[in-house]
């Protein structure tokens, strides 16, 4: 039989563990123990705006950016999936995938540059301002500022020509004349603007211009209008809204004169400002959907839901033609021959463009294809209408702003 001795030596204690980092604080709000970044009692964050600027600069570019491994894994269903990333969302999946909103708004962004670089890198800078394209003339000019960048504008022209070697004596009168016949209208322009905002100061009338004599076009109770002897007048607005609805008018007319003589011009206006109008636009996409399918019975979210994917596609779409545009502008330049595949591939981005959208209409609301023709039909027609008008609008406020 075997006796078991008992070691008399007693056992160590056992080493504790280390303390998690939240074991010692406790939350500032309720004075409850936190037991991680955020208090279970009131919800506060352990981590508030007092911090290094770099730390706080990161969580505000992972808010909104949140650029990680998801942006790969939705960037390929988002554009080759239709409807996919959308019931994945409604299915529970949501953590693998970049949000529906972070999605939309990240590459609104990044097709809205996209599209600038790609007009600019045009044959001719696309400048949308009431300057016209070369400035336009000074006796338009409704302020100082601007009768001064027009006057340099075309200042600067005469003195590249007075300054080139070997210019005749004759030419060289003819330029000094044309020098300062340029610095004469600017200086009447900018004796009529003093005196026209002085008056405007004291409440009194303003004196007529006498460069603004014709500037037909525009009619407003069967006459033509003029800033000065007839101009536009809303009677429950002060003296100034009124007077700057005028000088709206007078920019506005400069620019339409501006696009006659360069269409391009306005046809670059509408691409530039389309992502904004359909990010402005986009919760109405919804109203439509929540209209057409509301048999459906489904949340005014869910629709969201399907019109962020939905647009976040059509960014997407715009960002593709954008860069094959810049890459089309440098095959004319350096290889002539990937010109076709090039013009290939940007029409095949126009053909996916609407058979995408209906695909996944389709696939989300689950109905045949002949009840979804129907549907589709409808919601485009409407929100090209839609469209149309917010780009028109969009427009006019750039040519009474600009």
């Amino acid at each position: 039989m075997n006796t078991v001795v008992e070691d008399p030596t007693p056992l160590p204690p056992p080493t504790p563990a280390a303390a998690p980092q939240w074991a010692q604080k406790i939350c500032a709000n309720c004075g409850a123990p936190m037991h991680g970044p955020y208090c279970y009692a009131c919800g506060q964050p352990e981590k508030g705006m007092i911090r290094q600027l770099a730390s706080v600069m990161h969580d505000v570019l992972d808010t909104v950016f949140n650029i990680d491994s998801r942006v790969f894994r939705s960037l390929l269903p988002l554009y080759f999936r239709p409807g996919y990333l959308t019931l994945e969302y409604f299915a529970g999946r949501r953590v693998r995938y970049v949000t529906p909103f972070r999605l939309f708004f990240f590459l609104c962004i990044v097709a809205f540059f996209a599209i600038q670089v790609a007009l600019n890198l045009g044959d001719e800078k696309f400048t949308w301002n009431h300057g016209g394209i070369n400035g336009g003339d000074v006796e338009t000019a409704q302020t100082v500022a601007d009768v001064q960048r027009r006057t340099a504008a075309e200042l600067a022209d005469i003195e590249k020509a007075l300054n080139a070697p070997g210019m005749p004596a004759g030419t060289i009168e003819s330029l000094t004349k044309a020098r300062d016949k340029i610095q004469k209208r600017a200086d009447d322009r900018l004796a009529y603007l003093k005196s026209r905002d002085e008056a405007r100061a004291k409440g009194a009338k303003a004196p007529p211009d006498p460069n603004m004599e014709d500037v037909g076009g525009i009619n407003l109770d069967g006459k033509t209008w003029n800033p000065a002897a007839h101009p536009l007048k809303v009677s429950w607005l002060p003296e100034f809204a009124n007077a700057e609805l005028n000088d709206m008018l007078v920019r506005a007319k400069e620019n339409v004169d501006a696009a006659k003589k360069d269409p391009r011009r306005l046809i670059e206006a509408v691409f530039s400002r389309l992502p904004w109008t359909l990010g402005i636009l986009m919760p109405l996409f919804a109203v439509l959907l929540k209209i057409v399918y509301i048999f459906k019975r489904r949340l005014y979210m869910e629709h969201l839901m399907v019109a962020l994917h939905s647009h976040a596609f059509i960014f997407m779409s715009l960002l593709l033609l954008a860069i094959l545009a810049m890459l089309k502008k440098w095959a004319l330049a350096s290889a002539p021959g990937a010109e076709w595949v090039i013009s290939l591939l940007r029409d095949a981005v126009w053909i996916w463009l609407p058979i995408y959208l209906f695909l996944m209409q389709k696939r989300v609301y689950r109905q045949g294809w002949i009840m979804t023709t129907i549907k589709y039909s409808i919601i485009g027609i409407c929100y090209t209408i839609i469209i149309t008008f917010g780009l028109v609008g969009a427009l006019l406020a750039s040519l009474a702003l600009a």
